[in-house]
């Protein structure tokens, strides 16, 4: 007579599964995980049926029986809180940013920020069980330079670190991986700076009331960087001395007057009272943004590329090229500025060591400097 004795689970092919170690099941209907793992975590008296039952976890959902196996074995080689490992990618990027960003500059934050949003198909996935193969396909198919991807290989790498610390995750799959071929999209992305022709920026005036024009023009006028003249704020404005005070990088960089130059005092005006009518603090704003009213270096960018090709400007021509068209054209022999001040204005490193020493100077003399600068062949809307 065969021994009688409890039945062993199975899994829906017939493979035996040892007691103890957790189920396998096959859901029904079209899914793209239809195999959930679970394990037995106690067990419920119910007094009213007199009966007992299982109290059992999920583990995980899988695309095959083996992977759901391999699930369930390595958690029994290596239990883990099951409630901490079914939390989804962006529960774990809320907790870690949380902690995370009050040891960085906003600036940092910022540009974690911006390539967070390109990782949107993760934000629902459980995130144990995210792996190398999701994440690459998630930066290449971001519709974002070279430089904004690597920022998501960065933030994946510190996602997973603090994951697999606060028990979120088992293994790092984030550090197991690499995208080498960013490096060579980042080199061929690395193309020579256009500045702005003579012909287009007047082209820029005749249309100053088209778009964000004017936000192009300050750039031309200012020397800003991209990311610098989006996040300007009202407080950084002093229209009765005629500055602007902000700048983000470096130390030579930081906190660095501007003189605003009397060409484009008017559209520094106008995007001022624009901004106190909308109660925002920041001096660019754009109202019709599903995403909020306040300028990003994304929404930058998009809205000079979108202003390059309704003037039918050069296509070619990048955010930071208003920048170097400044610093280029103030170089210019016939112009014969200091250059010194240009350093001060444009927040670059001086190599001159009394120039470092010689700090003091005065924002009537940046001013002053200032008025000498303009454009060939500019005539300004009336």
């Amino acid at each position: 007579m065969p021994k009688l004795g409890k039945k062993k689970k199975k899994d829906t092919r017939g493979m035996r599964l040892p007691n103890g170690f957790g189920s396998v099941t096959k859901l029904s209907g079209n899914r793209r995980r239809p195999y959930v793992a679970k394990i037995t975590t106690g067990y419920e008296f119910n007094p009213e049926t007199l009966k007992t039952k299982q109290v059992q976890k999920i583990v995980g959902w899988f695309e095959t029986r083996e992977d759901a196996i391999s699930a369930l074995a390595a958690y029994r080689a290596t239990p883990y809180d099951i409630d901490k490992h079914n939390v989804t990618f962006e529960y774990v990027y809320e907790k870690w940013s949380s902690e995370y960003f009050k040891r960085i500059t906003p600036s940092a934050a910022r540009t974690i920020t911006a390539a967070y949003r390109y990782c949107e198909p993760l934000y629902k996935q459980s995130f144990n069980r995210i792996l190398p193969g999701h994440m690459k396909e998630c930066i290449l198919n971001a519709n974002v330079g070279a430089t904004t991807k690597s920022r998501m290989k960065s933030l994946f790498n510190l996602l997973f670190d603090y994951a697999v610390e606060h028990g979120y995750a088992a293994i790092n799959h984030a550090r197991n991986f690499k995208m080498t071929m960013l490096e060579e999209e980042k080199k061929k992305s690395k193309k020579e700076r256009i500045p702005f022709s003579s012909e287009e920026i007047q082209k820029l005036w005749d249309n100053v009331d088209y778009g964000f024009t004017k936000m192009l023009l300050i750039a031309l006028y200012t020397g800003w960087r991209p990311q610098e003249e989006a996040i300007l704020k009202l407080s950084d404005i002093d229209l009765q001395n005629k500055t602007i005070t902000g700048g983000l990088k470096t130390d030579a960089g930081k906190n660095r007057i501007v003189p605003i130059h009397p060409n484009i005092l008017p559209l520094i005006q106008y995007y001022y009272d624009e901004a106190r009518s909308l109660h925002s603090e920041y001096l660019f704003n754009d109202i019709t943004s599903q995403t909020g009213k306040q300028m990003t270096y994304d929404k930058y960018r998009k809205r000079f590329i979108k202003v390059i090709n309704a003037l039918e400007l050069n296509p070619l021509h990048r955010p930071h090229d208003t920048r170097h068209t400044f610093i280029s054209r103030w170089k210019a022999q016939d112009l014969q500025l200091n250059e010194h001040i240009l350093n001060l204005i444009v927040g670059h490193e001086e190599n001159n060591v009394s120039e470092k020493v010689y700090t003091h100077r005065t924002t009537q003399e940046l001013y002053d400097e200032m008025l000498n600068f303009y454009y060939k062949k500019v005539q300004l809307p009336k």
